[in-house]
């Protein structure tokens, strides 16, 4: 898909590390300008304390092929993204694709109930899964809105059929909240840009080989498949890369409208458009989760890619 998107403006608002740098560098592969932000700089690290930072991003977007550039913004706060859709708006003109990948995941209260949960962290999650996807949202697509074909693609985590079977017990009531969210701003969304010829989704990827969950288990992505302390299902999961190159589908299909307000995964999006993982497999964790390991039914990840 290299060149498909030349002359596209994207904003992957969370595009520091995992799925919002996946996104990032596979837009700028196929040739669109890409406005990566977040609050992680060479300068000052955000309260994830990781090493990651938007200029790293910025600089493989370019190096793919596209124009990264990184803008430092804390989208829990109105202001700076007034700002950065100002900027945007001065220096392109355009905006095509918005990316929502805002989730907080260094605020995880793991397997509490909510009355056991910190309250200060619980609130925070709301304010970073929602509230910043509103804000960003309300700004960016007065823009976007302007130019039919614009695509808004709001991240989570699980699609909608998950969310009605399961309760996401793992996170507790704050992360189930904000992750099913997405599902619904994302049908919000879509009715309200279909007059203007865009389109909305809400999109998951499956289980992330993102830098943090690579360091937990003690590999890299060339050797992830030899951890000795990942569990079965690690066997499923996926690269971000996966999941970048299905709003890379997204993006280049001139009927991406009938997908508009659909809960969609990048497994699913595989199939639908042929793509694959940086290995050539098509792993599809979330029918692999109904199917065999929630349920507890017999079956191997192996099944699934």
């Amino acid at each position: 898909m290299s060149g498909q998107l030349h002359g596209k403006v994207a904003l992957v608002a969370g595009a520091t590390r995992g799925a919002g740098r996946g996104i990032a560098v596979e837009l700028g592969a196929a040739g669109a300008t890409v406005y990566g932000t977040g609050r992680s700089t060479r300068a000052q690290r955000s309260d994830y304390d990781r090493p990651e930072t938007i200029e790293d991003t910025a600089e493989l977007v370019t190096r793919a092929g596209g124009n990264g550039i990184a803008v430092q913004v804390d989208h829990t706060d109105p202001e700076q993204v007034r700002e950065l859709v100002r900027r945007i708006e001065a220096e392109q003109g355009r905006l095509d694709i918005l990316i929502n990948d805002l989730g907080g995941e260094n605020l995880m209260d793991w397997h509490k109930p909510i009355w056991e949960q910190d309250l200060a962290k619980g609130l925070q999650r709301l304010r970073v899964g929602i509230e910043a996807h509103m804000i960003t949202s309300h700004f960016a697509l007065a823009l976007l809105s302007k130019r039919p074909g614009g695509l808004v693609v709001e991240l989570t985590d699980g699609t909608a059929e998950v969310h009605e079977q399961y309760y996401r017990s793992e996170g507790g009531a704050f992360f189930d909240i904000v992750k099913v969210a997405a599902h619904r701003l994302a049908r919000a969304q879509g009715e309200e840009l279909e007059k203007h010829g865009g389109t909305a989704v809400s999109l998951t990827p499956g289980w992330l080989r993102s830098e943090m969950m690579l360091e937990l288990f003690g590999v890299t992505e060339e050797n992830w498949r030899e951890s000795a302390t990942a569990p079965e299902g690690f066997g499923i999961s996926e690269s971000p890369q996966f999941v970048g190159r299905a709003v890379v589908a997204l993006a280049t299909d001139p009927e991406v409208a009938r997908w508009n307000k659909e809960s969609l995964s990048s497994g699913q999006l595989a199939k639908a458009y042929g793509f694959t993982d940086a290995d050539g497999s098509q792993p599809d964790a979330w029918r692999y989760v109904l199917e065999v390991e929630w349920p507890g039914n017999p079956g191997s990840p192996d099944d699934y890619r």
